[in-house]
């Protein structure tokens, strides 16, 4: 009995021991937090009450990750969490789960509505409380005499993991026209369900005020963004080592992902793009099933999900490690437009000025220049007109939100540089991309330091990558 005895009370020892021990993000200080809130009630004025929801708890064993606009507002990853921010009175409150102490003792200590005073020091929030009492806050937030606070929510859908919202949207899309599925998104049954309890409110969308804040992005997430960026590049570089014929598409995604995770990465920020031959000629080839071939190009595109932070990074180059003439012709052409593109990136001008402006360059750099094939000269000729050539703002997603296109360019925003062309011909697709941020006068070039200049690759493809190290258990897939 008094073996039996000790041993409870050394198993509730241990316990109280795990719940000392918590988990919080130590990238983001409480002012910032505190200052991104601030942003919000500037936003939705005296007479405005946000609600965000946090991202729902998953099944199984998958590891949860915050939404990424409740993590921007509060570094919390609390599953089934909301954050509530009252204009009139200007105070913040978190409404969490209570403590599940079964699934602390398996998985570790999760903050909850039991640790109020703990999350209000780590987050600066003013309150927090048990979910159950949101319903009757929200109708403390004058309801009882009318007319009713505005309700701000955000409508767009939740980027969680290695979402965007443009894929979101279109995963909405396809989900709404088939009939034997149809379901609303979260996003749309919450609002339904705040519109069944509490009519009185009169219901806006958040996210166009969410968008803008994380369009500009702060030091702390340049700093965050520069070290996704920097394993998205020694996640490349590895696999062009790694590159030989007879290499599989997805043994170079084995190769990145070694890379990401030795350095910290919890995962992908989007699921590579790897594509030998022809399988580059889609935009977006995820398949990586294919053995990569003498005498192909193979194109990369790849980056971690670093502390909620990713980057957009891409490189092609050959399998055999040397580009062949026409190859070569076509590979210049496309780092001699990235590096135009740079030249022109500052604050004050916009994306179309900066396309004007390198096309000019580039139609003078074609000026005596010879290609293998008629087909290749008509499409950089193509590529000179192209506009996609300035592409999206990256950040907490790939696709990050907000707009760099058509506005003027500020000190903070982040986007990539994706000079581009096709020669359907020969269904050969050439491109490679760069992370921007653009600085008080200019612009750095994030991905620099990746291999591009033609030399560079062919150089360090030669090197012994991990898979020559570590070659696969078995040579069969």
């Amino acid at each position: 009995m008094k073996n039996f005895l000790l041993t409870i009370l050394l198993a509730s020892s241990l316990f109280a021991v795990a719940q000392e021990k918590h988990y919080y993000q130590t990238d983001f200080s409480t002012e910032e937090f505190t200052a991104r809130r601030a942003k919000v009630y500037e936003a939705i004025g005296n007479n405005g009450i946000a609600v965000i929801q946090g991202a729902s708890g998953l099944a199984g064993f998958s590891v949860f990750r915050q939404s990424n606009e409740f993590y921007y507002l509060s570094g919390l990853e609390s599953a089934h969490a909301y954050l509530l921010l009252n204009g009139r009175s200007r105070k913040t409150t978190l409404y969490l789960p209570h403590r599940n102490e079964g699934r602390e003792s398996n998985e570790g200590k999760t903050l909850s509505a039991e640790d109020a005073d703990l999350v209000k020091k780590l987050t600066g929030v003013d309150n927090v409380r048990g979910i159950e009492f949101l319903s009757s806050d929200l109708v403390g937030a004058d309801l009882i005499k009318p007319p009713a606070m505005t309700f701000y929510t955000p409508l767009s859908p939740a980027e969680i993991g290695n979402d965007s919202r443009d894929e979101l949207l279109g995963g909405q899309a396809r989900a709404a026209a088939d009939p034997w599925d149809g379901q609303p998104s979260r996003e749309a049954r919450f609002v339904q369900m705040v519109k069944e309890r509490f009519p009185q409110f009169e219901i806006r969308d958040l996210s166009p005020t969410l968008d803008a804040m994380r369009l500009i992005k702060s030091p702390k997430e340049i700093e965050l963004i520069r070290k996704a960026t920097l394993l998205a590049g020694h996640g490349i570089m590895e696999a062009m080592r790694s590159t030989a014929p007879g290499v599989y598409e997805y043994q170079l995604d084995a190769a990145a992902k070694y890379v990401f995770h030795l350095n910290g990465a919890r995962g992908d920020g989007y699921a590579s793009i790897i594509g030998g031959g022809t399988n580059a000629f889609y935009g977006h080839y995820f398949h990586k099933t294919d053995v990569l071939k003498d005498g192909d190009l193979v194109l990369m595109d790849y980056a971690p999900d670093y502390r909620y932070y990713t980057s957009d990074v891409t490189r092609i180059w050959p399998v055999n490690g040397k580009f062949d003439k026409a190859q070569t012709e076509l590979y210049n052409f496309i780092v001699a437009y990235r590096d135009a593109l740079f030249k022109y990136i500052k604050p004050g001008v916009t994306a179309d000025d900066v396309l004007d402006r390198a096309a000019a360059d580039m139609k003078q750099y074609l000026v005596g220049k010879q290609f293998a094939k008629p087909a290749h000269l008509k499409a950089v000729q193509e590529g000179i007109t192209f506009r996609g050539h300035f592409q999206h703002p990256v950040g907490m997603a790939v696709h990050d939100v907000g707009r760099v296109r058509g506005v003027p360019l500020q000190p903070g925003m982040v986007f990539t540089i994706d000079p581009m062309i096709w020669i359907p011909e020969e269904r050969l697709y050439i491109r490679i991309e760069d992370v921007a941020v653009v600085t008080a006068d200019g612009v750095e070039n994030l991905s620099a330091f990746v291999p591009s200049k033609l030399e560079d690759v062919e150089r360090t493809i030669k090197e012994n990558g991990v898979i020559q190290f570590r070659p696969p258990v078995n040579s069969e897939r």
